[in-house]
């Protein structure tokens, strides 16, 4: 089952299931957090809420994205209580491209720098035995509801960024119920903009570079995530692919399982809020930065991972802001 988050004509916030092109709007459901947390209270998952509901109304699926309706398929209402965060290191494709970003230091290749010596350990530790607790991976935290663009939105690159640059990833999403206890709903496709260049400087600005916009959707895959997923991550620009490239994903290209990334993740009781939204980018193994592309106001992301649905579309352009707004006054 597929679920979106959408408004209608008059600006109503509904939840719909996918139904090929249609969207049938689940009845009494305004939102897919408020929907997850009845389904916990009553004991059943989210699907099964769905389906005890039923729909009503159908709407077009393209026309609502057409229209820049569709939302991402889980937020909460203030944004605040949305916390966004990722890890890296977690494919078995990735390490090469990162280590490109900060080189050992010797040359003796024994003496391993900290992006090899941290994808070694999860290659040794990240896929503990059920029951147990596997060595945590590199995690960041990347902000919360404010920075997210919905499926079809502009990214909002800051003027002091360097880079603004895609990252194609699966994200959990997840619920914390009334009990403290965090559930996840499913998985969305993601696209973890990060500024590489700020990255590339020092892995020491890993945490400022990930603060930058993101997105995820448009729809939330209910159930379980394939051991194998499959995918293709492009940009266009002036209407030309620019570039391309596909990728794996899943735990079966993974070095760290799902569950052992969500309980490093969850274990922090700060993290557990009751009726807080939580979005986790599980990591990436390719971006177009390794490739020696750089992004620029125009350029259109997608990524399209068929097992999802409908492709993540995104273009981007870079704001302005005013350096005394960020200046602070004594009281």
């Amino acid at each position: 089952m597929h679920l979106v988050q959408f408004e209608d004509a008059n600006g109503n916030r509904r939840v719909g299931r996918v139904e090929g092109r249609q969207i049938h709007a689940v009845r009494g459901a305004s939102t897919t957090r408020l929907l997850a947390l009845d389904a916990i209270v009553a004991g059943i998952g989210i699907g099964d809420e769905v389906m005890r509901r039923g729909t009503k109304e159908v709407f077009d699926y393209d026309a609502l994205l057409a229209g820049g309706r569709v939302l991402p398929p889980l937020d909460h209402e203030d944004p605040a209580h949305c916390v966004i965060a990722g890890t890296g290191l977690t494919h078995l494709a990735s390490a090469a491209a990162r280590s490109q970003m900060h080189e050992k230091v010797k040359a003796d290749a024994a003496d391993l720098n900290d992006t090899m010596r941290m994808f070694k350990w999860g290659l040794e530790g990240g896929r503990p035995e059920p029951g147990k607790v596997g060595v945590q991976p590199e995690w960041f935290y990347k902000g919360d509801g404010t920075i997210v663009a919905r499926p079809g939105e502009d990214f909002r690159v800051p003027d002091f960024a360097t880079d603004h640059g895609e990252e194609p990833e699966v994200v959990g999403l997840y619920v914390i119920g009334p009990d403290g206890k965090p559930y996840r709903l499913g998985y969305a496709i993601g696209n973890e903009c990060t500024d590489h260049v700020m990255e590339k400087k020092s892995y020491l600005y890993l945490a400022h570079a990930k603060l930058r916009s993101c997105s995820f959707g448009p729809e939330l895959r209910v159930g379980d995530l394939p051991g194998h997923v499959e995918g293709v991550a492009r940009i266009l620009r002036d209407k030309k692919v620019l570039w391309e490239k596909n990728f794996v994903t899943g735990e079966d290209n993974m070095c760290h399982s799902l569950a052992n990334i969500e309980y490093h993740h969850f274990k922090y009781e700060q993290f557990r809020a009751p009726g807080d939204v939580h979005v986790q980018f599980f990591g990436t193994s390719v971006a177009s930065f390794a490739d020696g592309i750089l992004a620029v106001d125009g350029d259109v992301f997608e990524i399209d991972i068929p097992v999802f649905g409908k492709p993540l579309v995104n273009g981007q352009h870079r704001s302005q802001a005013r350096r005394e707004d960020c200046v602070v006054r004594q009281l």
